[in-house]
């Protein structure tokens, strides 16, 4: 399983997804409730994710990070530079959806500031 590849293809997804909430839904202005939103990735058909496993060592040789839960996350998986959090929630929705395609247990999370 070529991990890189799988969150390349995610960050792209959330990319695309959250640009085109920004100009379909919010006309291109940064504006509404603002936060954060990122993505979790808890296992992979049914096996909890583990940073010391091959598959964790290869998420974070992707640049995959460890929460304090120890679960693996991306935060703005879009990269976009906004602070509107539905605009950010859609992308961490959509890299979720890529990591489910995959056989993982994702899920894309949010939070206002």
């Amino acid at each position: 399983m070529n991990v890189e590849s799988i969150v390349n293809e995610a960050k792209q997804a959330a990319k695309s997804a959250a640009a085109k909430y920004f100009q379909e839904k919010l006309g291109g202005q940064d504006q509404y409730a603002c936060g954060f939103a990122w993505v979790e990735i808890h296992s992979h058909e049914s096996k909890r994710l583990k940073g010391n496993t091959l598959l964790g060592k290869k998420f974070k040789s992707a640049g995959v990070q460890q929460n304090h839960h120890r679960i693996f996350q991306i935060w703005n998986p879009a990269g976009l530079g906004v602070q509107n959090v539905d605009t950010l929630e859609a992308g961490a929705n959509a890299a979720a959806e890529v990591f489910r395609k995959y056989g993982f247990t994702a899920y894309g999370c949010s939070r206002l500031d």
